[in-house]
């Protein structure tokens, strides 16, 4: 009889520990802290347009009544951005073991870019001389909320969709414009002033389970930020106004959490 009851109790103790079901559940409460990057896919930082500036004087006193045309063209975050880095803060609560709801608050920085934003043609010259743009560091701090379906109750592995919708703060950003053949430099000039805008956003990822209040999640996505608020106060002269009328972004984020349950 012993032995009869010795079998099944080593047999349960040389079974292999699987780690409880981390992740939502009814009425319960969690806490993460995410870091990653956001890769840039659409949205331009200006727009294109043509503006006729009749004296080039008071930019280079040199160039006082020669007269040129600007032939600006939309460039996009992905060309004046590279990969912004993200770091952010989640609290979720559990409507079922398979739901959450979640509210995240979300930093996002890039350092500022540089690119030929356009040309100058200059008739009295019959040249078109390159124009630079120099934009100030992308900083945005997101605070959204969303909702978080998981495909499984319980598992190694427990994949995921969310969508979140809120607000993104955009510091101001300044840019620095110059015509290196000309001598021309608009240091520092208002681009966007710093402003709320609605943003959101569709995440896809996994929650892999350490144990029954730990885990750790691999997640991207789309997220999408809208028109920034535009400062014509530098450029407005130039007839340029235009050109700062949008600002929208779309990125892929891809980011990894450490996740506390409790």
């Amino acid at each position: 009889m012993k032995t009869r009851l010795l079998i099944p109790a080593l047999a349960i103790a040389a079974a292999p520990v699987l780690p409880a079901a981390a992740g939502p559940e009814a009425g319960r409460f969690s806490f993460s802290l995410t870091g990653g990057v956001e890769a840039p896919v659409s949205g331009d930082v200006h727009d294109g347009a043509t503006a006729v500036v009749p004296d080039l004087g008071p930019l280079n006193p040199a160039l006082s009544g020669v007269d040129a045309e600007l032939r600006i063209g939309a460039r996009g975050h992905d060309r004046i951005y590279d990969m912004a880095t993200s770091l952010g803060l989640e609290m979720s609560y559990g409507l079922s073991d398979r739901a959450e709801v979640f509210g995240q608050i979300r930093q996002a920085r890039a350092d500022e870019g540089r690119v030929q934003v356009g040309g100058a043609y200059v008739p009295a010259l019959a040249t078109e001389l390159p124009v630079y743009g120099t934009f100030s560091d992308y900083r945005a701090l997101s605070i959204e909320f969303g909702y978080r379906h998981y495909f499984m109750a319980a598992g190694a592995a427990r994949p995921y969709l969310a969508a979140r919708l809120g607000a993104t703060q955009t510091d101001a950003i300044d840019a620095t414009f110059e015509i290196p053949a000309a001598a021309i430099t608009i240091p520092d000039a208002a681009f966007y002033d710093k402003g709320w805008a609605v943003s959101g956003g569709l995440d896809v990822g996994v929650t892999i389970p350490v144990n029954d209040r730990f885990s750790i999640t691999a997640e991207t996505g789309v997220r999408y930020v809208g028109d920034l608020s535009d400062d014509d106060s530098a450029i407005g002269g130039l007839g340029l106004a235009s050109i700062n009328d949008t600002g929208s972004r779309v990125s892929v984020p891809v980011s990894v959490s450490a996740r506390w349950d409790f």
